[in-house]
């Protein structure tokens, strides 16, 4: 993160130029959902596709999407400050703006414990820090429930699939990972070096996962289609489960909603081993 950026955005509290509303940009739709959150919902006037939640976010104008932004779009909104995803937004991006006189905040959302964190900063710079407290306390607070309810539960080595053509995963650093960790899971690739990368079908069958998770909501019958693996220990068990790409996929306050779902199917998944 910007360092500096930060701290001169950190000096609004929710008023622009003259005395104004403050006007916020963001460039990514886990940034705008945690900017309502926070209760910056009211400042937003631009965004980027796919920003659709909550619904209000859809009537927002787009600048682009999280990958290709037009810098003079943003400009012409007239914002105060533009929020950045430090690990999407690309670097030329923020650049472009910094050289164009836009102040830009990056928010970092690697890991469970940043999307606290990121509502805390959006809400000092909107100067909404007591909405933003509660919602980041309350997020805290449901995934500290779940850390403690599974935290002596039998380790489960977990597939996680997050596209089918190809075959795409996530490492140990990423936050779906860190959910099933969470949840009492071990990430059969966690240890690649890539934070998203492709795996082959050879590596996912000698690893012989006892669960598979699946984000990709492409997928009509996830079962089906690993079904033609019989030797799986996943597709024996019938331990292959769908979860929501949204509330699995995005850095908000709806991650406690998917970390629900992911130790409800790993709970679910003991049962049928012990079978």
């Amino acid at each position: 993160m910007r360092v500096w950026l930060l701290a001169a955005a950190l000096l609004l509290t929710g008023q622009g130029a003259a005395g104004a509303a403050l006007r916020i940009v963001s460039l990514a739709p886990n940034l705008t959902e945690l900017a309502y959150a926070a209760g910056a919902g009211q400042m937003l006037v631009g965004t980027v596709e796919y920003s659709d939640y909550p619904v209000a976010a859809r009537a927002l104008p787009r600048v682009g999407d999280a990958w290709r932004v037009d810098a003079e779009s943003v400009v012409a909104l007239r914002p105060d400050v533009v929020l950045a995803w430090t690990s999407g937004t690309p670097e030329g991006t923020v650049a472009r703006l910094e050289s164009l006189d836009v102040k830009v905040v990056e928010i970092p959302t690697f890991r469970l414990a940043d999307v606290a964190t990121a509502l805390r900063t959006i809400g000092r710079i909107a100067g909404t820090a007591g909405v933003a407290e509660a919602a980041a306390t309350d997020f805290d607070a449901g995934i500290a429930r779940l850390r403690a309810a599974h935290a002596g539960a039998p380790r489960l080595s977990v597939f996680i699939e997050i596209d089918d053509e190809p075959l795409y995963t996530v490492n140990g650093h990423h936050i779906i990972s860190e959910v099933v960790e969470l949840c009492g899971g071990r990430n059969v690739f966690a240890e690649l070096p890539q934070l998203a990368p492709a795996v082959g079908l050879e590596a996912v069958l000698a690893r012989d996962p006892q669960v598979i998770l699946t984000t990709d909501d492409t997928i009509a019958d996830p079962r089906a289609l690993w079904r033609r693996w019989a030797r799986l220990t996943a597709v024996q068990s019938g331990t292959i489960y769908s979860m929501a790409s949204d509330t699995l996929t995005r850095a908000t306050p709806r991650l406690t909603i998917g970390a629900r779902e992911v130790c409800a199917a790993l709970d679910d998944a003991r049962k049928k081993l012990r079978k």
